[in-house]
């Protein structure tokens, strides 16, 4: 509440500080959204309804539509943007595609998003469905569409609205790797985000423009490259690195954080924060004035309770989902804490083992599951995409990432370090093994690393750099694996773990758990 109200009373100076020619406008955005139409845990996954009453959730589309009613009302001139990554990372996406959000950002009164790179996930016609479906601009500047028959006539690289009797151009980019991770097709050539942007800041003054904003689905560092790479842009409102910015405790910037005249706001992801900045802009087009703060989606946001009813009926039908076969295994997996929290376990084996095989085609090597992150076991028999949701609930997503050998045993070490109290950090792993001494102090506990290069395991290079996969709850420095926080090349949004998990199993036919002393005790 406190940042609300230090919001809006900013948003009130500016408005009483500025001279008549000044244009003052409130800029609402959110990113990185992945399809979490529920409420979320603080480990941004699902929260049960109890927990939600209870005050312990955070998001979901019933308190955003409440927070942005609530801003508008707070200003008299604003405009709601999306960074883009609207898609992906729950049920409601796996079932609806890119329909329910389009439905909720039609409710919500957005006024122009960028492409984000899961937009992609399905190719361009899901894409395009969605772009059919929403009634605002979707921007992508730095593409050539022109050869993509799905794309080329509708989705634009810039566009201008008017608000409060002003012109404002916005300009859409996206990440230029787009194609390595995600599937935009063979048709769509992506380019250089600076060059991307000069280009259509230079149509849009030519055009008489002189406010301008990115909506950039590109990560922090991008965007401090693109502004201090170009001229004529004075917001840039991210995406893609999920980014805090602000006075709180994670924030890895200021908000905004000004690189010269241009001003770069993100919110997070997950529809846990929505930004509010508020700008003013002198008669030239030159901003002044920037301040906001992003504001937390907790329990002191009502839920709409309209929209609160909606998301429950379109959770309906993900029931069917919940009860689709998607394997067979021939034994149960074992999946029990007080094994898998302890030893190498065979649902461990199995998770670990589906991560890895996702991403080997990279140059993956290694692989590490939190046991935390194994909920249950399962029978033999069929196997339910409900069974491995139950297994896997907390919609992680795969993360992949470049750690020297002495950062993966420092890794192995925290795992094993509180072994005694069945801590969840116990680490199942693929493309590696170790020992470990549970009577040894914490923090020396670990020899034999040994890690597979082809068919054979050598011993782990501790100045060698490996790739990594691990899921994002991890590798972002949960369980106590802060080692990984700043581990180099880290990209934390592949598919969602129960996805690949599923899909791993469908693979193997009948699938048969198995140990094999990848981790061993002395």
């Amino acid at each position: 509440m406190l940042t609300r109200l230090l919001t809006g009373t900013a948003a009130l100076a500016l408005t009483a500080g500025s001279a008549a020619a000044d244009y003052s406008l409130t800029i609402l955005h959110t990113n990185d959204f992945h399809a979490r139409f529920e409420p979320i845990s603080k480990y941004d996954s699902g929260c049960s309804a109890e927990d939600n009453d209870a005050g312990e959730c955070f998001g979901g589309s019933a308190r955003l539509v409440t927070a942005i009613e609530e801003a508008r009302a707070r200003s008299d001139n604003s405009i709601l943007v999306d960074g883009g990554d609207q898609f992906q990372g729950t049920l409601f996406y796996t079932y609806y595609k890119g329909k329910l959000a389009a439905e909720m950002m039609n409710r919500m009164g957005y006024d122009a998003m960028t492409v984000g790179n899961h937009e992609f996930d399905d190719g361009p016609e899901v894409l395009r469905g969605f772009m059919d479906a929403v009634e605002f601009p979707v921007l992508m500047s730095n593409a050539d569409v022109s050869g993509e028959a799905l794309l080329a006539d509708v989705l634009m690289k810039s566009t201008v609205i008017e608000q409060g009797g002003e012109r404002i151009g916005l300009i859409g980019l996206t990440p230029q790797d787009t194609p390595e991770l995600a599937s935009p097709g063979p048709n769509i050539v992506f380019t250089d985000p600076s060059e991307a942007v000069q280009g259509e800041v230079d149509k849009l003054t030519g055009d008489g423009v002189n406010k301008i904003i990115v909506l950039s689905h590109s990560g922090y560092n991008v965007d401090k490259q693109v502004a201090e790479n170009t001229t004529g842009v004075d917001v840039i409102v991210g995406g893609h690195s999920n980014t805090l910015l602000g006075d709180m405790d994670g924030a890895e910037g200021a908000y905004p954080t000004m690189i010269g005249d241009t001003a770069i706001v993100q919110a997070y992801a997950y529809g846990k924060f929505l930004g509010e900045l508020n700008v003013t802009f002198d008669d030239a087009g030159k901003v002044t004035e920037a301040s906001g703060a992003p504001i937390i989606m907790d329990a002191a946001v009502t839920e709409n309770e309209e929209v609160k009813a909606r998301i429950g009926e379109a959770a309906a039908p993900l029931d069917e989902i919940r009860n689709r076969v998607v394997a067979e295994t021939s034994e149960a997996i074992e999946g029990n804490r007080d094994v898998c929290r302890a030893q190498e376990c065979s649902m461990g084996n199995l998770v670990a083992d589906a991560m890895l095989d996702r991403v080997a085609d990279q140059g993956v090597q290694i692989a590490i599951a939190n046991s935390g992150g194994l909920r249950a076991s399962i029978d033999a028999g069929e196997v339910t995409m409900g069974e491995v949701l139950t297994v896997l609930p907390f919609q992680n997503t795969l993360s992949t990432f470049e750690a020297s050998g002495a950062t993966i045993v420092e890794a192995l070490e925290n795992g094993v370090s509180q072994i005694e109290d069945g801590a969840g950090r116990f680490p199942q792993v693929a493309g590696l093994k170790f020992t470990f001494d549970a009577s040894a102090e914490p923090g020396s506990r670990v020899s034999d690393v040994m890690v597979k290069e082809g068919e054979e395991f050598v011993p782990i290079d501790p100045e060698k750099t490996y790739l990594a996969v691990t899921n994002n709850y991890v590798r972002n420095g949960g369980d106590g694996y802060s080692m990984f926080r700043d581990a180099e090349n880290a990209y934390d949004f592949g598919p969602d773990l129960a996805d690949v998990t599923a899909e791993y199993l469908a693979e193997q036919g009948p699938y048969a758990p198995y140990t094999d002393g990848r981790i061993t005790q002395k």
